[in-house]
């Protein structure tokens, strides 16, 4: 320590200069030069995921994102998971209760009980993610069978045949991440936007 401190002495030059010159380098080349380029570079490249993925209309209205679930009024939408935080971004969490709680056992129940009505099925046949909630609250996607228990009602309500909403779900179906991560999956957020964009197709 006395060496070092001799030699920096002779040497003319101060100890504090390389600490303020390494925070420096920190603050600008870490903190602002390397997230400039990070982001202009994924800009460039994803500009959409960039931008949220949001879902606009003709007008370039946002609509949504197809990131966030949000609800679905109407026997011709298909409907998402149920949402502790009530779709709001900015309050995104889970319900946070154990399985043994007695209150979320009477949730699920009175949820299976009205997907059960509401769909024409057996309460026994409800997929669990269509009456159960996500840890964020917003998780846009479903299972295919939480998909295809809804097909005949939203076929029903829009006057189309079964096989031309089916065709629009397999169009959706999104298979493992790589091949091994993750389950299939439909985003019910781009399945009810390619409905309307068909109903409107000439």
């Amino acid at each position: 320590m006395n060496i070092s401190m001799k030699s920096s002495r002779r040497s003319g030059t101060p100890l504090w200069r390389p600490a303020i010159g390494l925070s420096l380098f920190g603050l600008f080349g870490t903190g602002l030069v390397y997230a400039v380029l990070a982001t202009g570079i994924s800009g460039a490249l994803f500009p959409a995921q960039t931008d949220g993925s949001l879902i606009r209309d003709a007008d370039g209205q946002v609509r949504g994102s197809l990131y966030l679930a949000q609800p679905f009024t109407g026997d011709g939408y298909f409907q998402t998971r149920p949402s502790a935080a009530n779709y709001d971004p900015m309050a995104a969490a889970g319900s946070n209760m154990a399985r043994s709680n007695p209150d979320l056992v009477k949730r699920v129940s009175e949820a299976t009980a009205a997907v059960a009505a509401r769909e024409k099925i057996d309460p026994a046949t409800v997929p669990a993610d269509l009456v159960t909630q996500s840890a964020s609250g917003l998780d846009p996607e479903l299972s295919p069978a939480a998909v295809q228990v809804q097909v005949a009602r939203v076929a029903a309500a829009r006057g189309w045949s079964q096989a031309e909403v089916q065709a629009l779900v397999d169009a959706q179906l999104q298979d493992r991440q790589w091949g091994v991560f993750g389950q299939p999956r439909i985003n019910v957020i781009a399945l009810n936007r390619a409905l309307d964009q068909a109903a409107h197709a000439p």
